[in-house]
């Protein structure tokens, strides 16, 4: 790894399965932290058996635990639990997202973790918090998009609530944790916190995103209702199709993008038309307006529409689908998508980094390692155990 990697000294333990967990851990490890993924040595990881399978195996998980090295440990035997706290002592995280209790059950509790290692950070990922009413309640992503409140507004007037078609909860969860664990690094090396328990459920990152409605409801008592493509915040904004069958996204939030909207299909009429003259009322007229920019896009090809709204500082895109993403150029010029060499799949085009930053940009050196591909080797060069000892371990069921 290039020594301008901003993480290469951070070291991370990530016991967790599925998705939200080994999500943050991936998100650091593309920028240089050295994380060690521990896998149940009979079960795995979950997310080898997720999604559309190549050979037999995911082809996701070659992206969702890239830049890792994979070591299997039985963590519900005490020979596990001896093994995981002697590589605690020299780690800087702990990622875990078993039902809360589970630690406790194993004898690793937060407090003898913490004597442990008191500079240690444990992030606990779980469906509902580590305490409350429903902690003890299984969580997937599908249940936090639920509870949210996010399906409520996803999906059309007169139709069930919609949940998205990825893991949406599962994806911000990644994020928001590894914003935490890296909150806690430096509240550790500025302030001298050292070690803290992180609490984070899959629940509250995606409701976050809900404040506008929330506090309308707080203030209000404004509940917020489906609307489709459409909004309750704006007007325009929907999706449109194209004379060559394409589907377009517009959005004019803002006055003067509504402005520029009206030049460019030459109705600037509508400027002066009280009913659209200010966002207020344009939701009042919102299907009358959609009629509008619907017709005018309706008569001309997406290319068309495109430049034409675009050139005129309107805000319009076309609604992709996962081919066309990958065809685009303005991704391929910003490497939105890197080209990865595996020795099981041969090339893989994958997502890149998340963020690009100018001294220190993050890196895919690997992708998704091979179950248990470095248990052996780690445990003879970082746990110095002998030939015999790993012998022992396998036969005991503990790797």
């Amino acid at each position: 790894m290039s020594e301008l990697l901003p993480l290469k000294d951070l070291k991370i333990v990530d016991i967790s399965t599925m998705l939200a967990a080994p999500w943050v851990s991936t998100h650091l490890a593309d920028f240089g932290a050295e994380v060690l993924k521990i896998e149940h040595p009979v079960f795995g990881d979950h997310a080898r058996r997720y999604g559309a399978q190549k050979g037999g195996q995911s082809v996701f998980w070659k992206s969702l635990n890239r830049n890792k090295k994979s070591i299997t440990l039985n963590l519900s035997k005490t020979e596990g639990q001896d093994i995981l706290k002697e590589i605690l002592k020299d780690s800087d995280v702990l990622i875990e997202n078993f039902r809360p209790g589970t630690l406790e059950k194993w004898n690793l509790s937060w407090e003898e973790l913490e004597k442990i290692n008191p500079d240690l950070i444990l992030l606990r990922v779980s469906g509902f918090g580590q305490e409350g009413p429903y902690s003890n309640r299984r969580g997937f992503g599908t249940v936090a998009e639920g509870m949210s409140g996010f399906t409520s507004i996803n999906g059309e007037s007169t139709g069930p609530p919609i949940l998205p078609g990825i893991p949406l909860a599962d994806g911000l969860s990644g994020i928001a944790g590894a914003l935490m664990i890296m909150i806690a690094t430096y509240s550790k090396q500025n302030n001298g916190t050292r070690g803290q328990v992180i609490d984070l459920s899959l629940y509250e990152p995606l409701m976050r995103l809900l404040e506008p409605h929330l506090l309308a409801y707080d203030q209000l008592g404004v509940v917020a209702q489906r609307v489709g493509n459409g909004s309750s915040q704006t007007a325009p904004r929907n999706s449109y199709l194209t004379r060559d069958d394409n589907w377009v996204a517009l959005s004019a939030s803002a006055q003067s993008i509504f402005e520029n909207l009206c030049r460019a299909i030459d109705r600037e009429d509508l400027l002066q038309n009280e009913k659209f003259s200010t966002n207020k009322n344009r939701l009042k007229h919102v299907k009358e307006l959609d009629k509008i920019i619907s017709e005018w896009i309706g008569e001309r090809d997406l290319t068309d529409v495109v430049n034409i709204l675009n050139d005129s500082g309107a805000v319009v895109g076309p609604m992709y689908d996962v081919a066309q993403i990958y065809s685009d150029p303005h991704y391929q010029f910003r490497e939105s998508f890197i080209k990865v060499e595996d020795d099981e799949f041969g090339e893989m085009n994958m997502p890149n980094v998340l963020a690009k930053l100018s001294k220190t940009p993050g890196k895919v050196n690997s992708l998704g390692p091979k179950f248990s591909e470095h248990t052996i080797e780690y445990l003879s060069e970082h746990l110095h155990l002998s030939k015999n000892e790993i012998e022992e371990l396998k036969k005991d069921g503990i790797i």
